[in-house]
């Protein structure tokens, strides 16, 4: 009986941009991560200061191809290369641009790892 493989977790690093109205910017690091274990549909994004979100991972795949809304989460792609998501709480909005890239690979890696699980057990 070959050896059941536990799912195990996903995390990329991102850069983001905090979207207002600053002439400057600088980019802010953000940890994309998925748990299988925790919740096989969501995946969270871990900001700074501990500051974190959960949403379904199949919003940021859809909100990668065209403008997407669940809850608090909005997730729209902005040209070809960038993709915005919107976070909406008590205290505000926050609007964040991130390259499209690393979303893409982070969002690739949560299906391999879900399906190397799946065709080990």
């Amino acid at each position: 009986m070959p050896p059941v493989v536990e799912p195990s977790s996903v995390e990329e690093l991102a850069k983001a941009r905090i979207v207002n109205d600053a002439p400057h910017y600088r980019r802010i690091p953000v940890a994309l991560r998925y748990d299988p274990d925790q919740d096989p549909a969501a995946v969270r994004f871990v900001f700074p200061r501990g500051i974190e979100w959960t949403f379904p991972r199949e919003l940021l795949e859809s909100g990668l191809r065209s403008p997407s809304r669940r809850g608090d989460v909005n997730v729209w792609p902005c040209g070809r290369a960038q993709v915005v998501v919107e976070f909406h709480s008590p205290e505000g909005v926050a609007v964040v641009q991130f390259d499209s890239r690393p979303l893409i690979r982070f969002l690739r890696r949560t299906y391999a790892e879900v399906a190397a699980t799946a065709t080990s057990s």
